[in-house]
């Protein structure tokens, strides 16, 4: 994968990299710490969140940690702008098909990234195509999949040639974790890049640059001049942002002002609790976030490499657990109504989401059913209890992951139909377990890519999928590749629901819930924006 550039005709600029850490924790000793905010914002934003990042390189992370550093940092083709989920030019000027296989984006002229080195066509083109050709198993590289070539036949123009015609999710793809466009001449071509040398390379050209960066500690940004993108300038000079390793020291955080803005992840509780608070204000937007169990159909009870391999005792196995799951006491009980029960795989409110689930499991209505879990196990010739290895995460969903497994686990042992072995890891060595067929039962959420329901079906379902959980359907994997390209808008609707009909009879994973997304700030901060791109963006925030 050759440049294309010519070395000599950019200057990388030197940079501080690291050597302005003292600067960045000067800014976060409090909300009113600093003087490097804009105009009326009196001093620089602090924000505090639970999440962790993998790596800020593109290639190597498909969390919303991760995702949230690299939507400040980076630009794109294409964006979502504030308030919408519809995708518009976001360094470019123009983006459109051509031909049915030929997607044809045109940047705006001089761009630049924050070292100094111009942004054109052969950053773009190197930027996909590594990812691709890097296929890191916590990448985004399988939102890639349909993109068969990419030429840069001038400086501001880039060509995508796709395998299927007429891709009505591809503009959204541009947008998604695997639509950043990085500095050829800071990342490596054929493997991940370290975080520090991204930072020291001062390869940024989105809305911030990085000027300090602690690892799941600190970060400072500071505001971006050169970015030319939709989203316009920043309300903000400097962008703080604390990594809690408790919720409880975020809620602390938030509720003593030594934080202006608090998102992900508080407890419920917390929540209900700071709602109460004079000093406080809970902002709620809408969330495609959903919660699921990923089976591994290797290693599940009856997988297909277990010494008991049988693929029908393996569904029967996954179909009663469905049935005994009770979605609304989880959302009640344990998220105090900020979670809702999910009976699909694509979320409420997204164009082709259905209730698959709901009619063929439990009760029919959405409640558990001990007697219809006992009989499926008894028809298959399984011996109960049935031993179950389920694995969560401690740090990554939020404080009351905890409280939500130890429920589910309660609810799968109640009636002596499944013995639960319920473990916990730290989410960085967990994203790594996960992909090595570790955890033969674990959670996940899904932070959705792009507002679309394809975003919900093809990086699960399709051969090459992210879950790598060895679910192979070519059923499923037909009908997705017929949605992907039917213009008709009732007609692909029709599509998404028989994907999601399929998809509850086999079961490669079990949805139970899909929640809503929250922050919490100072009663004198303004500016926060959660809307239906669902990226939480520092930008508009100012007080």
């Amino acid at each position: 994968m050759a440049s294309g550039k010519s070395t000599g005709r950019r200057a990388l600029t030197a940079t501080a990299g690291l050597a302005v850490a003292a600067l960045a924790l000067a800014g976060c000793s409090g909300s009113s710490g600093g003087d490097g905010g804009s105009g009326d914002g009196g001093g620089a934003i602090v924000i505090g969140t639970t999440d962790k990042i993998t790596t800020i390189d593109p290639a190597g992370s498909y969390d919303n940690g991760s995702f949230a550093v690299m939507n400040q940092i980076y630009p794109f083709l294409m964006n979502t702008p504030y308030g919408s989920p519809d995708v518009e030019p976001d360094i470019a000027e123009s983006a459109e098909f051509t031909s049915p296989n030929e997607y044809t984006v045109t940047l705006k002229e001089g761009l630049t990234f924050a070292n100094g080195n111009e942004l054109t066509s052969s950053d773009v083109k190197f930027s996909f195509e590594r990812t691709i050709n890097i296929a890191d198993p916590n990448g985004p590289s399988s939102l890639l999949n349909n993109v068969d070539s990419i030429e840069a036949p001038d400086d501001l123009t880039v060509v995508f040639t796709l395998k299927s015609e007429n891709d009505q999710t591809f503009p959204q793809v541009l947008s998604s974790p695997a639509g950043p466009i990085v500095d050829e001449d800071v990342f490596s071509a054929d493997e991940l890049t370290p975080d520090k040398e991204i930072v020291d390379g001062k390869a940024f050209a989105g809305q911030y640059s990085i000027e300090s960066y602690d690892f799941n500690n600190l970060i400072q940004y500071k505001a971006n001049p050169d970015y030319k993108g939709v989203l316009g300038a920043p309300e903000n000079e400097v962008v703080n942002v604390k990594y809690y390793s408790e919720s409880s020291n975020l809620k602390l955080a938030v509720q003593e002002g030594d934080i202006d803005v608090a998102y992900r992840s508080l407890s419920a509780t917390d929540v209900e609790d700071l709602k109460g608070k004079d000093n406080v204000k809970v902002t709620t937007g809408p969330g495609g976030e959903i919660r699921y169990i990923v089976f591994n159909f290797d290693t599940m009870p009856f997988g297909a490499k277990t010494d008991s391999a049988d693929e029908t005792k393996a569904l029967a196995v996954r179909q009663a657990m469905a049935d005994l799951i009770d979605r609304e006491q989880i959302a009640e009980q344990v998220y105090k109504g900020t979670y809702t029960p999910l009976y699909s795989y694509v979320p409420d409110g997204l164009t082709g989401a259905n209730e698959s689930l709901k009619s063929l499991y439990g009760d029919g209505e959405g409640g558990p059913d001990a007697d219809k879990a006992k009989q499926r196990l008894e028809d298959a010739g399984i011996e109960t209890p049935v031993k179950l290895s389920i694995q969560y995460s401690n740090d990554h969903y939020g404080p009351s992951s905890a409280d939500e497994y130890a429920l589910i686990k309660s609810q799968l042992e109640a009636n002596g139909l499944f013995s639960v072995d319920l473990q916990t890891t730290e989410w960085v060595q967990y994203s790594e377990d996960r992909t090595s067929d570790v955890y033969p039962l674990y959670q996940l959420g899904w932070f959705p890519d792009y507002s679309d329901a394809a975003n919900y079906l093809q990086p699960f379902f399709s051969k090459e999928n992210f879950l790598l959980n060895h679910y192979d359907n070519p059923e499923i994997q037909d009908l997705i590749n017929q949605q992907l390209v039917e213009g008709d808008a009732d007609a692909r609707a029709d599509l998404i629901g028989q994907i999601q009909d399929v998809a509850a009879q086999t079961l490669p994973t079990l949805p139970y819930l899909q929640g809503a997304q929250i922050a919490v700030s100072g009663a004198d901060v303004e500016g926060i924006t959660l809307d239906a791109s669902f990226k939480f963006r520092y930008a508009p925030i100012h007080k």
